[in-house]
């Protein structure tokens, strides 16, 4: 019965850290992956244009501002992929901390890379910068968090189910379950 309690233990502490990290519209991804996106994003810029850091606006050529709103630091996203990590049973606190670290990385490097080519795409044509911007918001964002996360049940061998298998857990374990 101890390992049980242990279990629901972590349950509550799993989904604590979920709601904790929805308070006030995700300011903890903001905070800490917003200075993370927009210095790579300035460098690879100044690296091929003349290129100035202004808070989260970069002028390329002095006259074209590119603004870094929170939408482009994609903090739902990130959020969305500790939902998936938190929510499922059965993995460890190691291999849990390395999922979460692989996929808060990924999603950077390709919200950096994402950026940094709309950036290229928005200096040399408008027209096709909306087109490739409305792709990348409505269809590239949403398919690779979902690549991630499929990536991460492969890499990390997961066998659970986010949030099933924990409703699963404790419908085993209440008094209706028994």
């Amino acid at each position: 019965m101890e390992h049980v309690g242990k279990k629901i233990t972590d349950i509550i502490a799993r989904y604590a850290i979920i709601v904790f990290l929805s308070v006030q519209n995700f300011w903890i991804f903001y905070f800490v992956f917003t200075p993370l996106t927009i210095y790579p994003v300035y460098f690879i810029l100044q690296t091929f244009v003349d290129a100035v850091l202004i808070k989260n606006i970069i002028v390329i050529n002095t006259q074209y501002p590119i603004e870094i709103i929170d939408a482009c630091i994609a903090g739902s996203a990130y959020y969305i992929l500790a939902i998936l990590n938190l929510s499922t049973l059965g993995i460890g606190i190691k291999t849990r901390i390395k999922m979460v670290l692989f996929a808060f990385g990924s999603l950077l490097i390709f919200n950096i890379l994402r950026i940094s080519v709309l950036s290229f795409i928005f200096l040399n044509s408008m027209p096709v910068f909306i087109a490739a911007h409305k792709f990348f918001w409505y269809f590239m964002s949403t398919a690779f968090v979902v690549a991630i996360w499929f990536f991460e049940v492969k890499l990390f061998k997961i066998k659970e189910i986010p949030i099933y298998s924990d409703l699963k857990f404790l419908h085993k374990h209440s008094m209706k379950g028994k």
